[in-house]
């Protein structure tokens, strides 16, 4: 399941940067970009500006990802930092980004990422970090981007702080039909509560949240709560079309 995640992440993000350089090698060239799906007969105004928009459409793709995507240098410079990688890197994550530039919130962070990413970029070695400590640990995957690319980057996936993301909440809710009731129980259970936190969140009785559970899998088929969990995490990591931006 992850790594199919991943592999989405990664296919775009290595798109995007290999069509940006070859537009930008084209436009300072005056020549052509190399990119598979340019057909050769166009003028070649119209090959860099397919080029451009492809690479833009991949830059899009990163944008609906309901995972933390940035798109690094070598130095940890970003290139491009999707919206869930902006939200998630707020006062309680171990990253951080200052001056365009990612680093580790706490300096006994610091060797472990910059191993990783001079590991990526050199060596094209892939590997996951444990960063923080308490509440504020948080896990990170670092992949090198270097096949066909005249230019290393690197990818860094970071791990999404619940089950599901509210739309595909809601998508899950509208497909079994459940209740507004229901419907929250759902989302607090993704986001790791249990049926006795869920009842004190809702001022009612345990046995009342275990009488929603029950229907809740009745409806969508699930044998039991692991079994519902496992159905919201393979739901596509989508972001919601709703969503606020960040300034």
């Amino acid at each position: 399941m992850w790594s199919a995640k991943q592999t989405l992440a990664e296919a775009a993000a290595a798109r995007a940067l290999a069509l940006a350089q070859q537009t930008r090698a084209a436009d300072a060239e005056g020549g052509m970009p190399t990119s598979p799906v340019v057909t050769h007969g166009r003028p070649r105004a119209e090959r860099r500006h397919a080029a451009s928009l492809t690479s833009h459409w991949m830059s899009l793709v990163l944008e609906e990802l309901d995972y933390g995507v940035l798109l690094l240098t070598a130095d940890a410079r970003v290139v491009h930092c999707n919206l869930a990688a902006r939200r998630n890197l707020d006062a309680e994550h171990p990253l951080e980004m200052v001056d365009n530039h990612v680093r580790a919130r706490d300096a006994k962070d610091a060797p472990a990422l910059l191993d990783a990413l001079h590991g990526a970029q050199h060596d094209g070695r892939r590997c996951l970090l444990r960063l923080g400590e308490g509440a504020a640990k948080a896990n990170v995957v670092v992949v090198p981007l270097n096949r066909d690319v005249t230019q290393t980057a690197v990818l860094v996936v970071l791990e999404r702080r619940q089950l599901c993301g509210e739309l595909a909440a809601q998508w899950f809710a509208l497909r079994y039909g459940l209740t507004p009731t229901e419907t929250e129980v759902l989302k607090a259970l993704s986001a790791g509560a249990r049926p006795g936190d869920v009842a004190a969140q809702q001022g009612v009785a345990i046995s009342t949240v275990r009488t929603q559970i029950q229907s809740i899998r009745a409806k969508s088929g699930a044998d039991s709560i692991g079994e519902l969990l496992r159905q919201l995490a393979m739901l596509p990591p989508l972001m919601s079309a709703l969503r606020m931006e960040l300034n």
